[in-house]
């Protein structure tokens, strides 16, 4: 029994440090996928529960940060059909946002425009970029999303098209 407790508590010790290690993902995946900011935190919390709950089937064959995206994004994806089904006020979510240069404050750079355009992508393609931009391969990109690896490339180089073309001001 006490043997017991003692590696209860080393796991949970080895979780929260894996967490507090990879926190920025989880942040990441919330300013992405999430406008308000209370939802975030409970959100957060969310995500955190759900690793928890996981935690002990989670294999070890991938890197726990990949594996952590992935229920981050689950549990952001799984929210968010929740919240789609209850009535909105109103929907932007099918408006094609035509990005010119004069839309954005001087002071606002190229950075500012890219991720104002990659918050605008659908879930996956969201997804897709956020994690190819934080240095995971498409194998890596394609465990996490579920997809295949030539599929990720293939949407990866569609998305960068979509996203310098509005970044030039076009119509996509």
């Amino acid at each position: 029994m006490w043997f017991h407790q003692e590696r209860e508590m080393a796991i949970e010790e080895q979780f929260t440090e894996l967490i507090q290690g990879n926190a920025g993902i989880i942040h990441k995946v919330l300013f992405l996928y999430v406008d308000d900011v209370n939802e975030r935190s409970d959100l957060y919390q969310e995500i955190v529960l759900q690793a928890w709950k996981s935690y002990r089937s989670f294999r070890q064959e991938s890197k726990f940060s990949t594996w952590l995206y992935r229920v981050a994004l689950n549990t952001v994806f799984t929210f968010n059909r929740r919240e789609s089904k209850r009535p909105e006020t109103s929907d932007l979510s099918d408006v094609d946002y035509h990005i010119a240069s004069d839309h954005f404050e001087e002071k606002r750079d190229k950075k500012d425009q890219l991720l104002f355009l990659i918050k605008r992508l659908d879930e996956i393609d969201r997804a897709i970029i956020s994690l190819h931009l934080d240095g995971y391969n498409n194998k890596e990109v394609a465990e996490i999303t579920g997809l295949k690896s030539n599929h990720v490339g293939v949407k990866l180089h569609r998305i960068k098209e979509k996203l310098i073309a509005k970044m030039k001001g076009d119509q996509v």
